[in-house]
């Protein structure tokens, strides 16, 4: 297995760690307990954008540009969205 395919593996993990922990901070039932998954969150969320800038920073996580006319686009959906 070479860097490229491990980073993807770990980020893929830190990825589903993120979900596990915004679901566990959202169906707490104390504070204490909110406060606890919260704080892991913050630290998984911090920990997979650092490994998304080290893979983007390799070539390994390209982004593209989506075109104006696909951003207009889904402005608009949204807006419909949310005033429904």
């Amino acid at each position: 297995m070479d860097d490229k395919n491990l980073m993807q593996d770990i980020l893929l993990l830190e990825k589903g760690v993120c979900d596990l922990f915004m679901h566990g901070t959202i169906e707490s039932s104390t504070q204490n307990v909110h406060q606890a998954f919260e704080c892991a969150l913050n630290d998984s969320l911090k920990m997979q954008d650092q490994l998304y800038k080290e893979m983007s920073a390799k070539g390994w996580y390209p982004m593209e540009q989506a075109p104006q006319q696909q951003v207009e686009q889904m402005k608009q959906k949204f807006s419909m969205q949310a005033k429904a």
